[in-house]
């Protein structure tokens, strides 16, 4: 996912956008998305919450138009907006093929069939969250960890009849606490640079809000698998168990495909390649291991077995990979993947950065945090503001990368003028802007994290208490002064610090 800045408006003869016309598209996507949602419930990402976006991006797109933005200028900030989010899409597209081919491959089935019988129900979900969480720390990306672990997850405690919601919720709180601690981050770098402190002083920083948040996140996880009453009866455990052996003869073998991946994520290559060739080395253990569930995937008794298996393989990048156990649960848990599946997540990115690229192209965007810094008073309410201001900029911009550089490098000054040190800036940005990307559907990370586990984001939102938890625990802090670094004044006098 690419790191670019968000754009400026231009400074030609624009008619500077008063807070009634900078609100009116915001309202109208609010109203909008609510009526999507009562009418659709956990659907509406499927086409309603884009139709909405897109009618919001042209509400601004008329204000825009009568404060004297052309329709080029418009475009060119839409095309800008997207493109910001086209790693985001490209690496999409590849988890689809890798899910269809690790299923494929029987790497999903082995770390569901290995899972079962190591991960006792009652504290599932906390191990779910504290696994996840180790190993985003380790590599550094809650998506990579979503699109591997997460999916076997999410498979496990539906055969364990407990509830995929909350272990969704569990994977994402795991994921985003490694993501965000871990100095592989992508945002874990963002954040610092643009605010202007080093890295480890920012981790250093967050370690107050942040492990705190994930001690609170894992109690809730651990009450709700000690209460947890859906387990199935060991009969059905041994039934699952022995179906999953007979149809994928799972072993330590089938998961080179896993180790292939946090390998390279650990040596911090690039999620796009890292999960190409984890998708290639997913079909490759398919051809050598699965060979006949491949031919017998195709139902094409006139090929030849080489041709059947390019042909299953291929069909299993493009268009998932469909179970045939014999169990209409198992089946429709591993009936999964391939890039068409990501075709309607990609439909609601495009359509939620054409929003956000019209409100900052026009400078709507703007003028709504311009108005919001004026409630600002003092430390408490900055570094609160701050908070609130990047959620918002995650719901209408819909893109982390932009919720932290724009309310970063608008803020930057705010917190130098009133003597703060940059870590509470970088700090705040992070248990705000990162953290709440993956709650919002329309988000990048949460059309992701919704595609990718098979879990709404309007049901694993309230379980993503990691998530919830954090911008609540920053605030606390800020309201009773607690951790918040004082600016070195000899930083100022060296330059390290612009005023």
């Amino acid at each position: 996912m690419s790191q670019a800045e968000p754009s400026k408006p231009s400074p030609s003869n624009h008619k500077q956008p008063t807070l009634l016309d900078a609100l009116i598209p915001v309202f109208a996507l609010i109203i909008m998305l609510g009526a999507a949602v009562y009418l659709f419930s956990s659907d509406s990402s499927s086409g309603a919450n884009q139709i909405a976006l897109v009618l919001a991006a042209c509400i601004a797109m008329i204000i825009g138009y009568k404060n004297g933005y052309s329709w080029n200028q418009m475009e060119r900030g839409i095309v800008k907006s997207i493109g910001v989010a086209t790693g985001a899409l490209l690496i999409l597209f590849s988890v689809g093929s890798l899910i269809g081919t690790w299923i494929l491959a029987g790497t999903v089935p082995t770390m569901i069939y290995y899972g079962m019988q190591i991960l006792n129900p009652d504290y599932f979900y906390a191990a779910c969250c504290l696994l996840c969480a180790v190993v985003a720390l380790s590599i550094g990306s809650s998506w990579t960890v979503a699109g591997t672990l997460g999916i076997a997850l999410v498979g496990i405690s539906s055969a364990m009849g407990l509830d995929v919601n909350i272990t969704a919720g569990a994977i994402i709180s795991g994921a985003y606490f490694g993501d965000k601690m871990s100095p592989m981050s992508d945002t874990t770098n963002l954040a610092p640079a643009v605010a202007g402190t080093d890295i480890f002083s920012h981790i250093r920083h967050m370690t107050w809000t942040t492990v705190p948040s994930i001690i609170i996140a894992l109690i809730g996880f651990t009450f709700l698998g000690l209460t947890a009453d859906a387990t199935p009866i060991e009969n059905q455990l041994t039934d699952t168990l022995a179906l999953l052996d007979k149809t994928y003869s799972p072993g330590l073998h089938l998961l080179i495909p896993l180790l292939v991946v946090l390998y390279l994520a650990n040596r911090r290559m690039p999620a796009f390649p890292t999960v190409i060739l984890g998708t290639l080395a997913g079909a490759a253990c398919a051809a050598l291991f699965q060979f006949d569930n491949v031919i017998a995937f195709v139902h094409d008794d006139t090929l030849v077995p080489v041709v059947a298996l390019v042909k299953g393989l291929w069909i299993a990048m493009f268009d998932g990979y469909v179970a045939n156990t014999g169990d209409e649960v198992l089946d429709s848990l591993l009936s999964r993947g391939g890039m068409s599946s990501m075709v309607t997540t990609v439909w609601l990115i495009l359509c939620a950065m054409a929003f956000g690229g019209v409100m900052e192209v026009t400078g709507l965007l703007n003028r709504i945090l311009e108005s919001i810094l004026t409630v600002v008073t003092g430390t408490t309410s900055l570094i609160i503001t701050t908070i609130g201001v990047c959620i918002g900029a995650n719901i209408i911009t819909a893109d982390q990368y932009i919720a932290i550089v724009l309310p970063g490098r608008m803020l930057k000054v705010e917190y130098t003028r009133r003597k703060l040190a940059a870590v509470n800036l970088s700090r705040s940005l992070e248990d705000s802007a990162t953290v709440t990307s993956p709650l919002v559907p329309w988000n990048t990370c949460g059309a992701f994290m919704a595609s990718t586990l098979g879990v709404a984001t309007i049901a694993y939102l309230p379980y993503a208490f990691f998530n919830l938890v954090c911008p609540f625990v920053s605030a606390t802090y800020a309201y009773f002064n607690f951790k918040i670094e004082p600016l070195d004044e000899t930083k100022i006098s060296t330059g390290e610090v612009v005023g």
